[in-house]
């Protein structure tokens, strides 16, 4: 997934462009392709961390941020 796709996907979330049920599978797909853990994408759109709502790209600039780490 491109970036610019990811973008309009999560923009397409934050616009409630759609019903629960494809917001859920929207939010999996971004999950997935950005290679996160699952519920990671809607956490950084819905509950952002510093409290201010972010951009679309924000959202995605964080996701591909994301670096596991070993327990």
């Amino acid at each position: 997934m491109t970036r610019e796709t990811a973008i309009t996907l999560v923009q397409k979330v934050m616009d409630v462009e759609c019903d629960e049920d494809e917001m859920a599978r929207v939010l999996d797909r971004l999950d997935r392709a950005l290679a996160c853990p699952t519920g990671y994408v809607s956490g950084l759109i819905f509950w952002p961390k510093d409290g201010q709502e972010p951009t679309a790209a924000e959202v995605v600039d964080r996701a591909l941020a994301y670096q596991p780490f070993a327990l």
